[in-house]
């Protein structure tokens, strides 16, 4: 999951306006200040809890200079050296989602007219589904285009886009992210056909497993699709009050 995990934040920084990624020894860093306050996509992937220790000065340096609100680091639950290593540096536990993953080899997609799918949706087609279901605004504004790599998927609920999510192939495994449904399409079963239909187009790729980090929210449309536990991946995150107006 981690491996996958960098490369598609590195991808999404990058694809946001004015983003990068930041390479260091054993650490890397997603920094997108198009997205200021949302530590999800300014996130750090380490290799080793001391490279992290060793370069992560450096990287709250450089989240500083980029006018970055908050940011975050992924760190599994049996990693206490990184955590003590965190805590000390003013890094805030924030939250603990599920590491999941299954296997491709026995994914069935969703029968044909089951699912209302937008052609070739665009980060302005995602935005109204991020923005009311995970309370953000301007995605759209923010990332121009999906990074080449990126495979998104939009779904309409009576005519309107209700639900959506992307996956990136990395190495054989495909990164299911961005998952959300409008309010008022919810307990339908979308997110779970919209998710087949993205794990078979991962299948029929060349992917042989998928990886993601389950909210509670989440878990139980994962858990329906066959995902399985591989302990909880931990969010610390360091944030800045937002500049006074």
């Amino acid at each position: 999951m981690f491996p996958t995990l960098r490369a598609y934040s590195l991808a999404i920084a990058r694809a946001t306006d004015g983003g990068w990624g930041l390479e260091l020894p054993g650490v890397s860093a997603a920094i997108a200040p198009a997205i200021p306050e949302r530590s999800v996509v300014n996130c750090v992937v380490y290799d080793g809890a001391d490279a992290l220790e060793a370069q992560l000065e450096r990287v709250a340096d450089e989240y500083d200079r980029a006018g970055v609100l908050a940011w975050t680091v992924w760190v599994h639950e049996s990693d206490k050296h990184a955590q003590s290593v965190l805590e000390a540096a003013g890094n805030v536990l924030d939250a603990e989602p599920m590491a999941q993953g299954r296997e491709l080899n026995e994914v069935d997609p969703p029968q044909d007219g089951e699912l209302d799918l937008v052609p070739d949706p665009s980060p302005a087609d995602f935005d109204p589904v991020i923005e009311r279901s995970y309370g953000w605004p301007g995605f759209g504004r923010a990332l121009a285009a999906f990074p080449p790599e990126f495979h998104p998927y939009l779904a309409r609920h009576e005519g309107e886009p209700a639900c959506c999510l992307g996956t990136m192939d990395h190495d054989g495994d495909a990164a299911v992210t961005f998952v959300g449904t409008a309010p008022e399409a919810r307990g339908r079963g979308l997110a779970t056909r919209l998710m087949r239909r993205a794990l078979a187009d991962a299948r029929d790729r060349g992917c042989t497993t998928t990886t993601l980090q389950a909210t509670r929210l989440g878990y139980p449309v994962y858990a329906r699709v066959g995902y399985r536990d591989f302990g909880r991946v931990q969010m610390w995150e360091r944030r800045k009050p937002a500049p006074t107006p």
